[in-house]
């Protein structure tokens, strides 16, 4: 049964029939063909038009649970609060949500005192920019470890009007930014998601999955250039929140002693 809803992740799109699964699943038509159908009794699969399948209810039932308890915001939010400290930037939790299309959220942050009307974005520009995955070194860091069906889907849609001037035009300069994200490890933007704004992100996966970013942002007049320490900060910060989410505390409440 696991393997099989697996094979609807690797396939991507929306439903797809016994035999494309048979083949991503690596079991014979006969055996998939008989998940599918104990399956659909269980609300995990809905069975729709020519003989084809998509996931159902119950699948994404199995997810939310598992991610209701994991991890705590208290240690989440003290990781980004050192973070903040460790690079004098504004730092940022996002988290994939693929409800109504693949997007991101800010699922928490640690900006001090700033009221984030320094950052010159608009309430339309952040249900936009700050939505999208092909904007921004937060939404590439998470687009670069999707599947490609998802990230195609992503690359369809336009990029917000409210974009920073840095923001990625072409689709072909972007997926050359998704292969050097993956080739190092984290995202540089420079006034992508804002002008005069800078950025450094890393992604959050838990055991091979992509589940968010961490983002740490710093005026442009600041850091031109991103520095190797800001880089490692953040690199090390995703990996905590990695930890928290396998359930591997990273420290006496929350604090990892290598942001020390």
């Amino acid at each position: 049964m696991f393997r099989v809803q697996r094979a609807f992740t690797q396939l991507g799109g929306r439903a797809h029939g016994p035999g494309a699964l048979a083949r991503a699943a690596d079991l014979d038509d006969s055996t998939v063909y008989r998940i599918l159908q104990s399956g659909v009794h269980q609300g995990i699969f809905v069975r729709e038009g020519r003989g084809l399948y998509r996931l159902g209810s119950a699948a994404p039932q199995l997810g939310l649970k598992a991610l209701a308890h994991s991890p705590a915001p208290e240690a989440a939010h003290a990781l980004l609060e050192a973070l903040r400290r460790a690079t004098g930037g504004l730092a940022f939790l996002y988290l994939l949500a693929p409800f109504g299309g693949a997007h991101r959220q800010c699922a928490d942050m640690a900006v001090g005192d700033s009221d984030l009307t320094e950052l010159g974005m608009t309430p339309r520009a952040v249900q936009t920019v700050e939505h999208s995955l092909r904007v921004g070194a937060a939404g590439r860091a998470i687009l670069a470890y999707l599947p490609e069906t998802i990230q195609s889907e992503v690359l369809d849609r336009p990029v917000p009007a409210e974009a920073g001037p840095g923001a990625y035009q072409d689709d072909v300069r972007l997926l050359a930014s998704l292969e050097r994200i993956r080739a190092r490890g984290y995202a540089l933007g420079h006034e992508e998601c804002a002008a005069g704004w800078n950025e450094c992100a890393a992604p959050v996966t838990w055991d091979g999955l992509v589940m968010g970013s961490v983002l740490v942002m710093k005026p442009k007049r600041v850091m031109t250039r991103c520095p190797v320490t800001v880089i490692e900060a953040v690199e090390r910060t995703a990996a905590d929140l990695a930890d928290l989410g396998r359930g591997r505390p990273a420290g006496p409440d929350g604090n990892d002693s290598r942001m020390k």
